[in-house]
């Protein structure tokens, strides 16, 4: 993924720098996602690798796709990354695009994975101890899953907090294995 953030990096940035231009960051982030679903898919990775499609060709299926709500400038962009053969980071650029945006609203999304679902007050409590912690809003999706056994583990951004119960026994192994 490294050397995809790589590539991608510079067109999130000039897609940030457009979206901000048009005060529309909350419609190309959307406009961004749904692009990168679209090239994401294997019928358009099979057009994408093939070199007999002209690349206008694909840039007209993703634009088509999008209907009218791509406006003119998106377009373009979406035509500039086809020129240079880049339409396949579209899912990349989509990604690094958020967090430019979270970036600049002050806003971080957090992911909670519990082994139960956790109750209103929890959430509530958990929502404002990591806004404090981060200071930014967060915007929290809870997700259960059993192998958690107990506790919570939070990917927040590029950082995991491990709390789980497991996570505190492998923690406990490998004290004690030294």
């Amino acid at each position: 993924m490294s050397s995809l953030a790589t590539l991608a990096r510079p067109y999130a940035k000039a897609a940030f720098q457009l979206a901000k231009e048009q005060d529309a960051l909350s419609r190309w982030d959307g406009l961004l996602g749904l692009a990168g679903q679209i090239v994401g898919s294997e019928p358009m990775e099979n057009l994408l690798g093939n070199p007999l499609v002209e690349k206008a060709k694909v840039v007209g299926i993703v634009t088509g796709a999008l209907g009218e709500a791509a406006d003119q400038r998106f377009a373009d962009f979406i035509a500039v990354l086809g020129l240079n053969k880049r339409l396949s980071l579209l899912p990349a650029i989509s990604e690094l695009f958020r967090e430019l945006r979270e970036e600049a609203e002050q806003r971080l999304s957090v992911r909670v994975v519990s082994a139960i679902p956790l109750e209103l007050d929890q959430r509530e409590r958990l929502q404002r101890a990591l806004a404090s912690r981060f200071e930014r809003d967060i915007e929290m999706e809870s997700v259960v899953d059993g192998s958690v056994l107990g506790g919570a583990v939070i990917y927040a951004g590029d950082q995991v907090i491990d709390g789980s119960l497991r996570g505190r026994l492998n923690k406990l192994q490998t004290s004690l294995s030294r």
